[in-house]
């Protein structure tokens, strides 16, 4: 059969859609990338917050059209939507012939052919290096899961209700799938799960992720490699990690840590603890330790209680510790998290403006510190000619992570024209609030294998915008 999917939501998510998909080609199916030549339709979903149930709902009754107005036959719903919603969609969305969740990914092949899955005894779902994948991220880039669920008790997150407890990959696992991820042509690699910095301890390993990184930058190639970690937890960042992170070339300078808030208030009333002052003393010893780090983070504005006090100090820790990169998101009162139960509401137009206020001061800072890097040269990995205009290429900064981070455009090609997935050196020549613009000024990358032509990936999406290729 021919099979497409829409992926939505987090990379951690698109790692799923991509182990269903090897095991679909490993078991003899076609991926197709148009919806009207699918026989069978996957739509993978997110229901993290209401926008993101809101989208997986519309994709679903988006595909479900082309079963009267295409080849496809069944639609397949898999994801966090249906740990959540499972008997809902089954009862109310007739258009959907089987539901997956995100512990169940093994019976993808069976509900695709219609077939019964075998009721095996459960156990939470953890994939491995000798699983069947199929990326669909570009060739120069890659996801790598390292561990599923989470332990922590963040009263508004419903994430451990539908992935389970934390449980880590074998290091071997991992270190093997890196390994045969970089012999393939890719240049860097993003490590992932829900708590990245809890990697190991399910498994008796102290400084598991330190270590792991340790063997990760150690693992040979023919060309510069990045390594980099998302989604720390900030009382599992540890000096070690810290250390391992500053000694090797290969790591990239770059913290991926949500705060979440800076108000001790509202930090225990979302089970986190802590408080802005801690973490500006943990912020500077990043600082020290890592010269040169990237530091993201992302907050939540309007959580129940939050006070005008609460925000206004949130504001002042941001100016204070002044943040490469900021996300900012407006709590989402979801009905099975434990903030749901919490009085003292925001308001929607409070959290509303209050995210415009975060957004605002970060936009200043975000501006300010990217024109002190007018005039400075850094490596940057070339994606190829940018999706706004064909007279400009599109590079990242290894402080630039994919998707969630700015972009540097080239308009300057130097020496020679760029390629895309190598490395070179951009001169910083102007910047915007985000973005930064800049030339060329060394030639193409020496023992650089040109890759082969790429074609559109068999991934369907809802936004056309995005495209994916296939290696």
């Amino acid at each position: 059969m021919k099979i497409g999917f829409v992926s939505l939501g987090c990379p951690k998510n698109l790692v799923d859609t991509e182990v269903m998909m090897g095991q679909l080609v490993s078991d003899g199916h076609e991926l197709t990338h148009q919806p009207s030549d699918a026989d069978v339709i996957v739509v993978n979903t997110c229901s993290f917050i209401d926008l993101a149930k809101q989208e997986s709902v519309d994709t679903i009754l988006e595909m479900a059209e082309y079963k009267k107005t295409g080849k496809a036959q069944r639609l397949v719903v898999a994801g966090c939507l249906v740990e959540r919603y499972r008997a809902d969609i089954q009862k109310n969305m007739p258009e959907v012939d089987a539901v997956l969740g995100t512990n169940e990914l093994s019976k993808i092949t069976a509900l695709c052919e219609g077939l019964t899955p075998k009721t095996d005894a459960f156990e939470p779902y953890l994939y491995h290096d000798l699983t069947a994948r199929v990326f669909t991220t570009p060739k120069h880039s890659a996801y790598l899961k390292i561990a599923e669920g989470c332990d922590h008790p963040c009263s508004f997150c419903v994430i451990p209700q539908y992935r389970g407890n934390f449980r880590s990959r074998r290091p071997e696992s991992v270190v093997n799938e890196a390994t045969r991820i970089f012999a393939s042509g890719v240049r860097e690699i993003n490590l992932i799960g829900q708590d990245t910095t809890c990697y190991g301890e399910d498994l008796g390993l102290k400084d598991g992720l330190a270590d792991l990184l340790a063997r990760l930058a150690q693992i040979e190639t023919d060309f510069p490699k990045w390594i980099r970690c998302l989604y720390a937890y900030p009382n599992r960042v540890t000096q070690k990690l810290l250390d391992t992170i500053a000694a090797h070339q290969s790591l990239v300078k770059y913290i991926d840590m949500p705060l979440q808030h800076a108000s001790a208030s509202v930090l225990k009333r979302m089970k986190r603890g802590a408080n802005g002052d801690i973490f500006l003393k943990l912020l500077e010893r990043i600082r020290q330790t890592i010269p040169g780090v990237a530091l993201r983070t992302s907050m939540i504005v309007g959580f129940p209680g939050e006070t005008e006090a609460d925000f206004e100090q949130l504001c002042q820790f941001v100016e204070a510790v002044q943040f490469d990169r900021l996300g900012v998101f407006s709590y989402s009162d979801e009905e099975t998290s434990g903030s749901y139960l919490l009085d003292g509401k925001v308001d929607k137009r409070t959290i509303h403006n209050r995210k415009r206020k975060l957004m605002s001061i970060q936009r200043r800072i975000s501006k300010r510190r990217n024109k002190g890097l007018i005039g400075r040269e850094f490596p940057v990995l070339v994606e190829g000619p940018s999706q706004e205009t064909d007279l400009l290429w599109q590079a990242r900064l290894s402080t630039q992570a994919p998707d969630i981070d700015g972009v540097c455009y080239i308009n300057d090609f130097g020496p020679s024209e760029p390629r895309t997935g190598e490395f070179r050196t951009l001169r910083v020549t102007e910047t915007h609030d985000y973005d930064l613009v800049g030339e060329l000024i060394d030639g193409a990358e020496g023992s650089y294998a040109a890759p082969q032509p790429s074609t559109l990936f068999p991934i369907l999406s809802s936004h056309p915008a995005q495209t994916y290729s296939i290696r």
